[in-house]
């Protein structure tokens, strides 16, 4: 066992190492992994620098509701399975996939923006971290600035009391973060409310029916239920949907 351990040990450590480099190469800082040879045997040991990446690593899911499409999408898709009266068709598992390539497919010119301006320069060791991290921040600051409302920016920066900027770029992450979430979920629950719209006449119309035919005891949603799916159908509904989603973020 511990044979095995120290193959897969020294296996990594060409890896951990060349991921270390470039870091090392501008702050630095100590090696990825450090083999020490005692009496007792080989002991190794991992820099403070990738306990660090390990944790940057854990917000990822954090920074994908917080600074991307994916809020929006995903709770449109929510209110659209509660609209439609499926309660678990689909799944959460669909509709999560769903929202992570329809965010991968509207955050995709971010990403390459980033990828060009701030990655490659910083692998190449053309860059320092700190410069690197924020040409980073820049694309995701201009997407969240695009898509929040003034009046959800002015109300953050008065409790923070920040004072009035010139430009985007000065306002701090710490206010233009939340005011993006608070002007998504606005955005999404009023797409929302237009795909129910539909859904709830046609319960209406079927409860009615029913009641005038005195079959109290026959729930609306049974009878309802088909003619929903049918009409989402035939209108091409998930198309709308999804097409509708990725426009709204075009600007």
């Amino acid at each position: 066992m511990t044979a095995s351990l120290s193959f897969l040990i020294r296996c990594a450590l060409p890896v951990l190492l060349l991921a270390s480099l470039p870091a090392h190469a501008q702050v630095g800082g100590l090696d990825a992994l450090t083999v020490q040879e005692a009496a007792e045997g080989t002991t190794y040991s991992i820099s403070l620098q990738v306990l660090a990446l390990m944790t940057i690593l854990t917000l990822l899911p954090a920074a994908l509701l917080m600074m991307t499409a994916f809020t929006r999408i995903i709770v449109v898709l929510g209110i659209l399975r509660n609209a439609i009266g499926t309660a678990q068709t689909p799944s959460n598992q669909v509709l999560l996939g769903l929202a992570f390539f329809l965010t991968l497919f509207v955050m995709w010119p971010v990403f390459e923006q980033v990828y060009n301006d701030a990655v490659q320069p910083y692998m190449a060791e053309e860059l320092p971290p700190e410069e690197a991290l924020t040409t980073a921040v820049g694309p995701f600051r201009e997407f969240m600035a695009a898509q929040t409302r003034q009046e959800d920016l002015a109300m953050f920066m008065r409790i923070a009391d920040v004072d009035p900027v010139e430009s985007i770029d000065e306002v701090p992450l710490s206010v233009l973060v939340p005011a993006f979430m608070t002007s998504e979920l606005k955005t999404a629950f009023q797409i929302g409310f237009i795909l129910f719209l539909p859904f709830l006449i046609i319960d209406l119309v079927v409860s009615s029916t029913l009641m005038s035919m005195g079959m109290l005891m026959l729930s609306p949603m049974i009878i309802s239920l088909p003619f929903k799916i049918m009409l989402f159908v035939l209108v091409d509904g998930w198309s709308l949907v999804m097409g509708t989603l990725a426009a709204s973020f075009m600007t």
